[in-house]
């Protein structure tokens, strides 16, 4: 009995080792979103909420390599109680994106468990930052930032994101950095499996 547990063990270790390289073959889709900057702050005479989501998909064009969409929305209210007003600061972007899972062989040695796997995030797009008060920034966006991802199942992966965030166009400052460390979750599916979900999403079933 003890032998068969082992070897299940070692079975489940080895189907794991696979499958998470099997969701990063090309024709894979990944969909998900990544949430930073999320706070929510009492205080005696003020209140304060805030957050990034960036929702994204992207579609892998060979082995380790996706490129794709994202859209990224995000606000930080503030309420005085004393005088009664709100501040609201928002910012925006949308854009292309692409993902390298790192298959460098020293990189790959640093990757703790089978279930982990280091990539590198690029994107380009158009973002704006536009406080209530102070210096606004809208025009031409990029990005770049390593990040790490463990996948709790062999299709869905939790990850880490720390980016930099470079925003160059109009508004009361023609530059604006940002450096933010994201984390949120990805699902990665065969496309056959994904148009299945699809259709059956529109049928109602």
């Amino acid at each position: 009995m003890k032998k068969i547990r082992l070897l299940t063990l070692f079975a489940v270790g080895l189907l794991m080792g696979s499958t998470v390289n099997a969701q990063i073959q090309k024709g894979n889709i990944m969909v998900g979103a990544n949430l930073t900057n999320m706070s929510v702050t009492f205080q005696k005479e003020s209140t304060a909420f805030s957050f990034n989501l960036s929702p994204k998909i992207g579609w892998f064009i060979k082995d380790g390599l996706a490129i794709g969409g994202y859209v990224e929305f995000g606000a930080n209210t503030t309420k005085n109680k004393t005088t009664d007003t709100r501040a609201s600061n928002t910012n925006y972007g949308v854009g292309a994106f692409a993902r390298y899972f790192v298959e460098d062989k020293n990189v790959r040695k640093l990757e703790f468990s089978k279930r982990v796997r280091f990539f590198a995030e690029a994107n380009a797009g158009f973002a704006g930052q536009n406080p209530a008060s102070g210096a606004s920034t809208n025009g031409f966006n990029v990005g770049i930032g390593p990040g790490i991802s463990y996948f709790i199942t062999p299709n869905v992966g939790l990850e880490g994101l720390l980016k930099y965030d470079l925003t160059v166009g109009g508004g009361n400052s023609t530059t604006a950095n940002r450096l933010s460390l994201g984390v949120g979750f990805q699902i990665y599916l065969p496309s056959a499996k994904a148009k299945a979900i699809y259709r059956e999403e529109r049928s109602g079933k």
